[in-house]
């Protein structure tokens, strides 16, 4: 029986070979010939073919010597981090922050800018895009991707944003004009999706396939990661959880687009942080923000008991309505309050979930101390241009 030959074979081997030596390179770092050989099973010929390849296409660089041996100095070489970059953008409603990270996921600039109610969305994207690369002095026709980190909905159909509850001037119809501004590639993603991202690449949930992020910051909100996957549902709405009725209020009604505290009786009333702050000041500690008077009752100790633990009987209601529903190993408690909270506060959780469902999911803070938002944004822009600028090999032939 005779067999066709597969066109184009040894232009995908070289394609996969390729590739698999360029992420040996962002993640161990500089090798040489010989040992990008050993780890990828190919021979010294081949491996030498494979280098001078991605050299010719800018890809590769030499950045040193290997000292030792008798022959010889062996060379060194390395990703061009300059070779693409991606910006992430975490949009607020009096500010936006973007940062921009070269193709090796080196951060390599930022900004942060003021915004108002009525500025245009478009302009304070363009800006911020602009000041981030004018930081990192990349050149903005080496941005491949921009990230932006919005709250509320992101259409998973259509890519755009559906409703964000506290940006009222961000609308259907932005995505396209962003991209028609910059020229380049836009994405939009739910915030608390992005700090779900961050946290599975760097922070508490390293190695889980499965698991739940409660965010709790302006707004409350949920991110889940089944699979290793985020599930946002049908319409982006998976984890809206500040509309979650709450037991021993009316019931909200006719909630439909609008914000998520203008409902009495919404577990957003239950543990936002308008709420926190309350909560600590009928205990003595009055600070302006949420985060603050909650690190106030963590380091007070026994004073501060009173507030971390109705704090937890509240957060406990959210997190044991996911429990019932996903029976996840874990769930990371995260926005401000969680990780002002820390571990004081994810174990009063843990306890208060465990005695009232047949549940005990192991209850976390966050493990991504800074703008997890905006690293999640880039962590999702660079693993697609990594497969644009990388898997281009293919095409290259």
């Amino acid at each position: 029986m005779s067999h066709a030959r597969l066109p184009g074979t040894p232009r995908l081997l070289r394609a996969l070979n390729d590739r698999a030596a360029l992420e040996l390179l962002l993640s161990r770092g500089p090798l040489t010939r010989a040992q990008l050989g050993e780890l990828t099973g190919l021979s010294k010929v081949t491996a030498s073919q494979l280098v001078e390849r991605l050299e010719e296409r800018g890809l590769v660089t030499r950045v040193g010597e290997q000292a030792g041996g008798r022959g010889p100095n062996a060379q060194m070489y390395a990703v061009v981090p300059a070779t693409a970059y991606v910006v992430g953008v975490e949009v607020g409603p009096q500010h936006v922050m973007a940062a921009i990270a070269d193709i090796t996921g080196v951060t390599v600039g930022r900004t942060d800018l003021a915004i108002g109610p009525a500025d245009d969305p478009v302009r304070v994207v363009h800006d911020a895009v602009v000041a981030a690369a004018k930081a990192a002095q990349a050149p903005l026709s080496r941005v491949r991707r921009v990230v932006l980190g919005t709250p509320g909905l992101v259409d998973p159909a259509t890519g755009e944003i559906s409703f964000a509850w506290d940006l009222p001037h961000w609308h259907d119809g932005l995505l396209a004009a962003l991209r028609a501004d910059l020229g380049r590639p836009v994405v939009f993603e739910n915030d608390v999706n992005l700090a779900a991202i961050a946290e599975a690449h760097s922070g508490a949930a390293q190695g889980a396939r499965d698991f739940a992020l409660v965010w709790v910051s302006r707004g409350v909100g949920l991110a889940v990661l089944l699979g290793g996957r985020l599930h946002r549902g049908i319409t982006g709405a998976a984890g809206e959880i500040g509309y979650l009725p709450v037991p021993g209020a009316p019931v909200p009604r006719d909630v439909s687009h609008q914000a998520q505290g203008s409902f009495p009786g919404s577990f957003q009333q239950l543990i936002g942080v308008d709420t926190v702050r309350t909560l600590a000041r009928q205990h003595g500690f009055t600070a302006d923000t949420a985060a603050t008077v909650v690190e106030q009752a963590v380091a007070a100790g026994g004073s501060g008991t009173p507030v971390l633990d109705e704090i937890a009987r509240r957060l406990a209601l959210g997190v044991a309505a996911v429990g019932l529903v996903l029976d996840p190993a874990l769930v990371v408690l995260a926005g401000d309050v969680g990780r002002a909270g820390g571990a004081a506060l994810a174990d009063r959780v843990h306890q208060e979930v465990a005695a009232i469902v047949p549940v005990s999911p192991n209850v976390v803070p966050t493990g991504v101390p800074a703008d997890p938002v905006l690293h999640g944004a880039l962590l999702t822009g660079l693993e697609a241009v990594r497969e644009e600028v990388f898997g281009s090999t293919l095409n290259d032939g």
